[in-house]
């Protein structure tokens, strides 16, 4: 049988695959929902196989091919090693590596060159190369990190709609928004933050960077904090060597013009995406050359 070869891209909000030959060539992709193994691995699992499955029906393959084929997995929480184990024993392809989707998504961005990017979306993590290292910064999941990421700004989007409907602090457009979606109702809020899941508070996000953009003094407020926590980590990167930075993710184009002056002449554009760096990485593990077609 060929040797396929299976890019994952598992993000907060979707998971995308990509089917390659054995030299990297891409042949079809595919999607699915998202793909976050820290808070729900099971729906991981399934989207997981399922753009894997997407992906060789668009490259016109019997999909039951999955099995056969070896795959790069980048995913939010790789450095968390029981979520890792339980993932990695249960996906359907006949070898696997997981690594984290800001290393997939620095070889797409930069290719073999030295660099870092930030990977600003749902989650939110950094990742510097420098010759054959690797070095993380964040990346820790929503629970206790992810600092300026989307789901960080909805949830602060949502307590500040709180706030302002108990008087405790001034409300603005973009809080009355959301309670007018909640029916005005505070219990509505809190029975939909109870259960919901990174990827459900950050679409709060898009409309936070919106309202700020017309001035909403509480988006406004709320994006220059978020910002900081970016910056702040930008910094680290920059202090470890960092000296070509490039800003990925949803949120990447709407981020640039809050963050400082003094990290905006290291920013370059991405040559690639993340789910060509993973098919690029599969290939460097299992392929039958160092190349990448895409």
């Amino acid at each position: 049988m060929p040797n396929y070869l299976i890019g994952i891209d598992g993000g907060g909000t979707s998971c995308r695959a990509a089917v390659a030959a054995g030299d990297g060539r891409i042949l079809g992709r595919g999607k699915a929902g998202a793909a976050n193994i820290l808070t729900d691995p099971e729906t991981a699992l399934a989207n997981i196989a399922g753009a894997a499955r997407a992906a060789f029906e668009e490259a016109g393959l019997d999909p039951a091919g999955i099995t056969q084929a070896r795959a790069l997995v980048g995913v939010a929480g790789h450095n968390v090693g029981d979520a890792v184990h339980y993932v990695k024993r249960r996906l359907p392809f006949a070898a696997a590596d997981i690594e984290s989707d800001g290393l997939i998504a620095l070889q797409g961005a930069l290719g073999d060159e030295d660099g870092a990017v930030a990977i600003l979306g749902t989650g939110s993590i950094y990742i510097l190369r420098r010759g054959d290292a690797i070095s993380y910064v964040g990346g820790w999941g929503f629970t206790i990190g992810d600092h300026g990421s989307g789901a960080r700004i909805g949830h602060a989007l949502l307590q500040e709609s709180l706030l302002a409907f108990d008087g405790i602090h001034e409300a603005s457009p973009v809080t009355d928004s959301v309670m007018a979606e909640f029916r005005n109702d505070p219990s509505n809020v809190v029975d939909f933050a109870r259960l919901a899941k990174p990827g459900e508070f950050g679409r709060y996000a898009p409309r936070v960077f919106e309202a700020a953009q017309l001035g909403d003094p509480v988006a406004v407020r709320l994006l220059k904090t978020a910002a900081i926590t970016v910056d702040e980590a930008l910094d680290v990167v920059v202090a470890r060597g960092g000296r070509k930075l490039c800003l990925l993710g949803g949120l990447a184009p709407l981020y640039r013009p809050w963050l400082a002056e003094r990290h905006q002449p290291l920013f370059v554009e991405a040559e690639a995406d993340a789910l060509t760096g993973a098919v690029a990485l599969a290939a460097q593990r299992f392929g039958s050359r160092k190349e990448v077609g895409a």
